[in-house]
């Protein structure tokens, strides 16, 4: 009897044990990239914050027209620069939710959107970073301001942390802008 044809049948049924590795490194990764859409709720969350700005910036503009007819010019101001910081608030909730999303999630599919505007779905990571911190000094800008338009009403020390703060934000965005920029640099 030979003995090579037993070994032959009892190997036949036995799964290599690369085999087995590929397979779990396949199933993991896969679920790993499924876990992706653990995010979208996010996302919806968001667009949830933005109806709940859309609320506040209602309520903000009822108030200003209230007042109008016998507001001095600062607290004009004021009223424009609190819905200028409520719009570039939302603004940012909409940069956020459909860049992240396309980042992230899944790419939107936009063959029938006449007016999408241009720059969604352009945006990477690095963008979405710098378009966000923009956003933020932005918004910092517009509290800052209205901090010097109502200086009689704050102390120095609230005056000061306003600065600070904002600054805190622009060097941030400076040095986020500087280290992209190098680093695009070194890929190329």
């Amino acid at each position: 009897m030979n003995p090579e044809p037993e070994r032959g049948n009892r190997n036949r049924g036995a799964v290599a044990p690369e085999s087995i590795v590929k397979q779990l490194e396949r199933a993991l990764e896969s679920f790993l990239f499924a876990s992706r859409w653990l995010l979208a709720p996010f996302y919806v969350g968001l667009v949830a914050c933005l109806v709940f700005l859309l609320y506040k910036a209602g309520q903000e503009l009822l108030h200003f027209a209230t007042i109008i007819p016998t507001a001095k010019e600062s607290e004009v101001i004021l009223g424009v620069l609190a819905l200028i910081d409520l719009t570039f608030t939302g603004s940012l909730i909409v940069i956020v939710i459909f860049s992240g999303y396309e980042n992230f999630v899944s790419k939107i599919d936009v063959g029938e959107h006449t007016d999408w505007p241009d720059w969604m779905g352009k945006i990477d990571f690095t963008g979405l970073k710098l378009k966000l911190l923009s956003s933020i000094v932005a918004i910092s800008g517009i509290q800052l301001l209205k901090a010097f338009m109502d200086l009689k009403n704050l102390s120095d020390r609230d005056l000061i942390w306003y600065v600070v703060i904002h600054m805190v934000f622009v060097v941030s965005g400076i040095m986020l802008a500087w280290t992209d920029k190098i680093s695009g640099e070194a890929k190329h």
